[in-house]
């Protein structure tokens, strides 16, 4: 058995006690017992939202509690049974007093998944979290910087697997601090960048651009891509924005990408992509712990390659190609219908 594949792996770990309590909590295994149900028929027997156990039985699929049976319907493996009250042996107790010690806000999912609501919106704060965290300028910062450190280790690979010589000017829509863009331009000198984000992000920004040595064609344009994307560019590069939010709002945001584009111009979409049916493989339950995430978090989800196909076609967007480029893919768009 292969240990994990990075130590983001193991500071992880929460979300699986999180997922395990969730479904003690619930009273899953009682409800499906020795027979598959249907996620329609457990919704009621549980008093859950239907869409939201859905992601939350994938998710237990990927640790081996759950498998998935024919069409929507699920059932429990011989590990998972062990989460029932009436089970031989019996760990329920253990996995609820082990998830009443978690005090992440990961311990929200029950109520995540009885009602399909983001924390936030449980707590009456709306439904943007991150126009929220502006308040908070400490978690602000520890976000931006837990963010730098994901997208530096997997840059490598997408400046590896998308050819920007034929590109002019790239934004990076919602690009924080430069990170990203920063990097494309080291790579490609021939290239101007620009990052769309909300006004906090400017200032590192721009200090990023300076350290680089790449201010003089690297530019910092303070705005919300819900409202406006600035033309100018011909390829639009975004990572790890699409998933934050639901099928609407996505919507939104790629039709302002779109309306900023040139005919034929390229947008690039980096993000998890969620298999067809789970299983128990790392990179699977990766991708699945992060969909959970969503779930109470932001309130959107990961998707598969299907569901960005049809997502970027609403929006006006031809679907070219998806490259692996680890935990993450790089799917190609172009602009259509002019």
């Amino acid at each position: 058995m292969s240990g994990p594949a990075s130590v983001l792996d193991l500071v992880q770990s929460h979300r699986i006690t999180a997922v395990i309590y969730a479904a003690a909590k619930l009273n899953l295994a009682e409800a499906i017992r020795d027979e598959s149900k249907s996620v329609s028929e457990l919704a009621s027997a549980v008093s859950a939202d239907e869409n939201a156990l859905r992601r939350l039985l994938i998710g237990l699929t990927t640790i081996g509690l759950c498998r998935r049976a024919e069409g929507d319907r699920f059932a429990m493996t011989d590990l998972g049974l062990q989460l029932g009250e009436t089970a031989d042996p019996s760990f329920k107790d253990w996995i609820l007093f082990e998830g009443e010690m978690l005090t992440q806000s990961w311990s929200g999912l029950v109520d995540s998944v009885r009602t399909g609501k983001t924390a936030t919106q449980l707590r009456g704060e709306g439904d943007d979290r991150y126009a929220a965290s502006g308040n908070a300028p400490e978690a602000n910062r520890r976000f931006n910087a837990a963010m730098v450190s994901l997208t530096r280790s997997i840059v490598p690979k997408i400046v590896a697997a998308h050819d920007f010589a034929a590109a002019r000017l790239v934004m990076d829509l919602g690009g924080g601090n430069g990170e990203l863009i920063g990097s494309v331009l080291q790579h490609n000198p021939h290239l101007e960048g620009v990052v769309l984000d909300l006004a906090r992000c400017e200032a590192s920004a721009r200090a990023h651009f300076e350290r680089l040595g790449i201010a003089d064609r690297c530019r910092f344009v303070a705005g919300s891509f819900f409202e406006e994307v600035p033309s100018g560019a011909d390829t639009i590069v975004m990572k790890s924005i699409l998933h934050n939010w639901n099928d609407d709002r996505c919507r939104i945001i790629l039709r302002n990408c779109r309306n900023a584009l040139p005919s034929g111009g390229t947008l690039i979409v980096i993000e998890r992509i969620m298999p067809e049916r789970a299983t128990t493989d790392p990179r699977d339950r990766s991708c699945v712990m992060s969909d959970l995430n969503m779930l109470r978090g932001p309130g959107g989800c990961e998707r598969t390659e299907a569901e960005y196909r049809k997502l970027a076609g609403s929006a006006g967007f031809a679907f070219v190609r998806t490259t692996d480029i680890g935990s993450f893919s790089l799917v190609q768009l172009r602009k259509s219908g002019d």
